[in-house]
């Protein structure tokens, strides 16, 4: 994670036009559609759009004090929000956060119970803003015989929804020690199926990079 030099002061908060189609639905029925959304910045907040006054009707809602005029809607005051026919969940996306996915080389172990599930140096890397690269790898490369899908779930506003997996070995089981994307969102197509590790769950061994300045 980067920073800024020299610090910004606190309490800065950046606001900027979004001109994407932002709708809301409530009941199955359209109760906030506009091209007109801000994408308003906080630090150490989630994202947030502010609308104008006039384009939420009776939804519940208050002032923006850095844009006159505008509106924040709570997230949960509607069942779905869609940015230009993509469903969003939690929060809107940020137009700067990226994820990239890069074919590598850089080896992958991991072991859970005495069993090796994943043992390669054949992986994609994924880079994505603000968080730690992760590896991931083809399913050909892992022990699927020791993995059963799990009731788990997640959803990223930019790889999309997660379906996590349980190892299973002998009568040792150790919930959700990975995750795949089945039907990634097209950013993230590369990784598509593939396998991502969960360190705190197995033992696993990454060789991925570690910055070498500490974040400021």
């Amino acid at each position: 994670m980067g920073w800024f030099s020299p610090p910004l002061p606190d309490g800065v908060v950046f606001v900027e036009p979004h001109p994407r189609r932002v709708q809301a639905l409530r009941d199955g029925v359209v109760v906030v559609d506009t091209e007109q959304a801000l994408l308003v910045h906080r630090a150490g907040r989630p994202l947030n759009f502010a609308f104008p006054a006039d384009a939420v009707g009776g939804l519940p809602h208050d002032p923006v004090a850095e844009a006159p005029g505008y509106v924040q809607v709570p997230w949960d005051a509607v069942d779905t929000w869609i940015e230009e026919g993509r469903r969003l969940v939690h929060y809107p996306p940020n137009p700067y956060h990226r994820v990239d996915c890069r074919p590598t080389n850089r080896a992958l172990r991991v072991v859970v119970a005495g069993a090796t599930l994943v043992d390669t140096s054949d992986t994609i890397i994924v880079f994505e803003t603000a968080l730690a690269p992760v590896l991931y790898v083809h399913p050909s490369h892992v022990r699927t015989d020791l993995l059963h899908r799990s009731t788990s779930s997640s959803y990223c506003n930019y790889k999309g929804y997660a379906t996590y997996w349980s190892a299973v070995i002998g009568a040792t089981v150790v919930d959700d020690v990975a995750w795949s994307y089945g039907d990634p969102l097209p950013e993230t197509l590369p990784i598509k199926g593939y396998f991502s590790f969960d360190a705190a769950r197995a033992d696993v061994v990454a060789e991925v990079p570690i910055s070498a300045i500490s974040a400021r």
